[in-house]
């Protein structure tokens, strides 16, 4: 295993860390709460280190979470289709938007919808196919915002740079 990899191993450990420890956190949205973290970290994630790595981070927070009791299986689908595509199109065109763009309909469309069958035929609930777009959507766009800002103030500082050539 090379010196690069075992750095990317031990920063996406430290995100999967983050990751569950701040997944309570949240954030109202009229008269609800979303949980915006997971988003926050595809993003961070998959700008860093790109679309493998993502996922599996996303995994890992998931399997940790549900593991802990802090979690459902809907982490799984919510949290790992964001990661891959934010990684996707953050690969095909290296914009912080792009990656944005990913995740938000990675969970907030794709991850949404992928939990109707767990949630139907494992979990056993009667929802509609479409229950879960507006919450997942929502998280999805406020953690997108977090990781703008983020990643911009960490661009303007320029420890984004380092990250990145020291990775």
């Amino acid at each position: 295993m090379s010196h690069t990899t075992i750095k990317k191993l031990a920063v996406c450990a430290l995100l999967a860390a983050i990751g569950v420890v701040a997944a309570p956190f949240s954030v109202p949205v009229g008269i609800s709460r979303c949980y915006p973290m997971q988003s926050f970290l595809n993003i961070l994630t998959a700008v860093l280190f790109g679309p493998g790595w993502a996922v599996l981070t996303a995994f890992v927070v998931s399997l940790l979470r549900n593991l802990l009791g802090l979690g459902t299986l809907f982490a799984f689908p919510g949290s790992m289709f964001g990661a891959l595509l934010a990684g996707l199109l953050y690969k095909a065109k290296p914009k912080t938007l792009m990656a944005c763009l990913g995740e938000i309909i990675g969970t907030g469309l794709v991850g949404s919808i992928a939990v109707y069958p767990i949630a139907k035929f494992i979990m056993g609930k009667d929802v509609a196919a479409f229950a879960y777009v507006i919450p997942f959507a929502t998280a999805a766009v406020v953690g997108a915002v977090f990781a703008m800002v983020l990643i911009f103030l960490l661009e303007r500082t320029g420890v984004m740079k380092k990250l990145s050539g020291t990775l």
